[in-house]
């Protein structure tokens, strides 16, 4: 599905679109062309009723009879009703489709999220995704239940009502037809402009949806610093530049709506005078001029409706083309697409090795430069360095959330980039330094290492963790809801909570970013005594902020401007007087953590 430019948009451009929206239906055709036949049939009864005005109209004007008035009033009962049963069963159906399809769409838009990379994430923000999946969805949901049956109506309605009114009198249908090229030029020109405006507030509310996302998963920090009216002012910023390019919609809208209405009133008007005129020279009965005026504000009500409709398929074509956009995005480089080149295994060792490692970000800065060393499986590595060093980054290229710019990292002497990937995160955990957990209990907290783990590996994982004690504390235990990313607990007590589900994976490789950092000395000793359980027999990469908690590694790691500078245990270190050694002087003596 292509996005298209809004810049040359056209008649043709939109009606791709709505092809693109519609073929979304396909899987359900049978019941969707059900519909569609329902709906064309009690269209098609709709364009009698004017015929059946007619004959009432003469029966009563011209024959006087009253047997066939009664006849032909239950006749148009009749046909009302049978019209109605067909609208409804073909209105349904193809409502059912539309939900069916939104539902479809919205599952695969979020399954389409979940594959694309962390660096996509990285440079967008959340609320703006949000406002795709709910708002711009929501937007081709119009598109589908409530466009295309106006679409078939409207066919049918102006083609079988211009043949009948050319059958009933040629020259009073010329008055209509000289409508038609005005109304397909002004289509034509507003359409443009409403497609790209739509497109601009569909915009607009993705940016208030990203601030009131941004903004309340963060109000402990807005009320800490007391920006409560920094937030609201800068919300009700976004809502206005929303409110102003929506109300530049509204006015073209309605310019194009009653430049539309006005014309074909005009329109009805000609009729009438020249309507009344046959009439009165005998060559038009007084039946087929109103059979010929129902036919013409049918016509005048569907353009009206037609009218109506583009504008919706304009904005619904707006919305499509951010979707459609987004679906365009690649996925992460995942080799179980290519079976050639795929490698997987049910266990791994957890060697893994840097070879000549370098990443930059997009803006060209260089985070890590040629780093070379290895970590034996089962061995703990401790990284050590300033902010901004490249510890986190060094950290994230092992499971791939980001891919070297240059050199390669093996795992188990396999380069991750031919790993399948699934594969290859399954055996790795990461404990960073700020958890996220999610707003459910904590069972499926703890459960999401292990989606198929029983209750007592559960039990047992959050007893490793240091975690049993203070989940049976509580009033649910288990099924306690801890909030919001875990706002009902300490931070202590997330972590742990984190470590059970790191511990429930039961990975070969263990990453822990700072996972002690933030926390106080009771805290902290529980995390620690729950991570050596946890690094028992396990590769571990541990990024270090408190260098106490690192004197036992097997290796420490000190980095300098992404450089690796110094390598050693922690004895090594301190002979050497280096870098590492002042960092161990500058916090042991004045309590700083690096």
């Amino acid at each position: 599905m292509k996005g298209k430019n809004t810049e040359r948009v056209s008649i043709k451009s939109l009606l791709e679109t709505l092809k693109d929206i519609f073929r979304l239906s396909l899987p359900y055709k049978t019941r969707f062309f059900s519909a569609v036949l329902l709906v064309v049939v009690g269209s098609a009864i709709w364009l009698t009723v004017p015929l059946g005005l007619r004959s009432l109209l003469d029966a009563v004007f011209e024959q006087e009879n009253y047997a066939l008035l009664n006849k032909l009033s239950l006749g148009l009962i009749g046909l009302f009703l049978t019209q109605a049963i067909f609208t409804f069963g073909g209105n349904y159906h193809i409502e059912w489709v539309g939900e069916r399809v939104i539902t479809d769409l919205r599952n695969s838009i979020y399954a389409h999220l979940q594959k694309l990379s962390f660096s996509f994430f990285a440079n967008r923000r959340l609320g703006e995704l949000t406002s795709r999946l709910s708002n711009d969805v929501g937007s081709i949901r119009v598109a589908l239940t409530d466009s295309l049956p106006q679409i078939i109506t409207i066919s049918i309605t102006m083609i079988g009502s211009v043949s009948l009114m050319v059958v009933l009198n040629w020259r009073l249908s010329l008055v209509i037809f000289l409508t038609v090229p005005v109304v397909t030029v002004a289509t034509r020109f507003f359409g443009k402009k409403i497609r790209a405006l739509s497109k601009n507030v569909q915009d607009k509310l993705a940016d208030t949806t990203a601030i009131a996302e941004e903004t309340l998963s963060a109000i402990r920090v807005v009320k800490s610093f007391t920006t409560e009216e920094y937030e609201i002012n800068r919300y009700r910023q976004a809502t206005e530049e929303l409110f102003a390019t929506s109300r530049h919609k509204i006015v073209l809208t309605q310019v194009f709506w009653a430049g539309v209405g006005l014309m074909f009133m005009g329109t009805l008007v000609m009729i009438f005078w020249y309507g009344g005129r046959e009439v009165l020279s005998a060559r038009l009965s007084a039946g087929d001029l109103v059979a010929f005026i129902v036919y013409a504000l049918n016509i005048s009500r569907s353009v009206g409706q037609a009218s109506r409709l583009y504008t919706a398929v304009n904005t619904a074509a707006g919305a499509s083309e951010r979707l459609f956009e987004l679906q365009q995005e690649k996925i992460e480089q995942d080799n179980k697409f290519n079976k050639n080149n795929s490698y997987s295994r049910k266990t791994i060792k957890g060697r893994v090795e840097f070879d000549q490692l370098c990443f930059s970000y997009e803006d060209g800065k260089q985070v890590l430069d040629t780093l070379s060393f290895e970590i034996n499986d089962g061995q703990t590595v401790a990284l050590v360095g300033e902010s901004g060093a490249g510890k986190t980054t060094l950290l994230n290229l092992i499971p791939r959330f980001f891919n070297p710019t240059k050199g390669e990292i093996r795992v188990d002497g396999v380069s991750v980039n031919d790993w399948d990937l699934t594969n290859l995160r399954s055996f790795i955990s990461v404990v960073p330094q700020e958890t996220h957990l999610f707003g459910t209990s904590i069972y499926e907290n703890i459960r999401y290492g292990k989606l198929d783990a029983t209750k007592t590996e559960i039990e047992q994982a959050a007893i490793d963790a240091n975690a049993h004690e203070f989940i049976t504390q509580m009033s649910d235990g288990y099924q306690s809801l801890i909030g919001e990313k875990g706002v009902k607990l300490s931070g202590g007590q997330r972590q742990r909570i984190a470590i059970a589900r790191a511990i429930l994976r039961n990975p070969s490789i263990l990453l822990l970013d700072e996972a002690t950092s933030s926390l106080d000395s009771v805290s902290e000793r529980q995390v620690q005594q729950a991570l050596e359980r946890l690094m028992e027999n396990r590769t571990t990469l541990v990024i270090a902020h408190r260098l106490s908690t690192i004197q036992h590694a097997d290796c420490i790691l000190v980095l300098e401007r992404g450089t690796l500078v110094e390598s050693g245990t922690h004895e090594e270190l301190l002979y050497k007087e280096g870098i590492y050694a002042n960092l161990y002087e500058l916090q042991f003596s004045e309590k700083v953590d690096i």
